[in-house]
């Protein structure tokens, strides 16, 4: 059998790369320069999760994983932290976390318990005074969907949400009227505007629901992607470009691909 690398070895080799006589690309970069790696790599993963393609997940996380290290290296030679101090952080902080399982406290015997508990403890730990303060700590690298539910989740927690989805739809149906009228006003940065609010209330649906809207997104998008290759697909064995086809007939190819769905 193949003996296997440790974690250790690991840990090694990244260190290595880094060094002097290392990979010239891996001791070229720095904190922000992995950003877009670090971005790509938890996509992919989410994308091989999501798929359940189990041997990619695998691989996936160890690029995921990969990252992780990097960064780690990065601040050690920075003198800025370890990886073991990385560690010793999380595990602090799952502990503290999670005092029904470690402490014995009851009362978190649900998962939506855990959440509150989890929620509180957060709270604290952050030093957070207000529901405001904790939405201005919302990651903001984060996309814009998943942002606008977390801050929605927070007012929600207080209070501040509709009581029913038929409210919700009203939202959405008066905000496309204000995007309409920025429309005929002809102010691009109003329609910008009330586009913003559009968005924001449709993500307010999903958050009704309990449903993730860039899961929602990202299904839509690629129904779009398979109707547009129906159509493409139609169009070439037809012996046409889809520069022949007029959106007349594109569209009635779309409803005859919806129908075949």
């Amino acid at each position: 059998m193949e003996d296997k690398y440790t974690y250790k070895q690991l840990v090694d080799i990244v260190e290595r790369l880094r060094g002097e006589n290392g990979c010239p690309w891996d001791r070229a970069q720095t904190h922000i320069s992995l950003l877009p790696h670090l971005m790509e790599e938890s996509y992919e993963l989410m994308e091989a999760i999501k798929k359940q393609d189990i041997p990619n997940m695998k691989e996936e996380l160890g690029d995921v994983f990969l990252q992780v290290l990097l960064h780690s290296q990065i601040a050690k030679e920075e003198g800025s932290f370890t990886m073991e101090e990385v560690i010793h952080e999380l595990a602090s902080k799952l502990v503290y976390r999670h005092p029904h399982v470690f402490q014995d406290v009851p009362g978190a015997d649900t998962p939506d318990k855990v959440l509150v508990t989890w929620e509180a403890l957060k709270k604290i730990e952050k030093n957070e005074k207000s529901v405001t303060e904790s939405m201005e700590r919302v990651a903001k690298a984060l996309p814009a969907l998943i942002k606008a539910q977390k801050v929605q989740k927070k007012a929600a927690k207080v209070g501040f949400f509709w009581e029913d989805a038929e409210g919700v739809i009203d939202k959405i149906m008066e905000e496309l009227e204000e995007v309409r009228e920025a429309m005929r006003l002809g102010n691009n940065t109003k329609v910008e505007e009330e586009l913003g609010d559009l968005l924001f209330s449709v993500v307010n649906l999903s958050t009704f629901f309990d449903l993730n809207p860039e899961f929602a997104l990202t299904k839509s998008l690629e129904k779009f992607i398979n109707r547009f290759r129906y159509i493409e697909n139609t169009a070439f064995s037809q012996g046409k470009e889809l520069k022949d086809i007029s959106f007349e007939e594109m569209d009635r190819l779309w409803d005859d691909c919806k129908k075949l769905e």
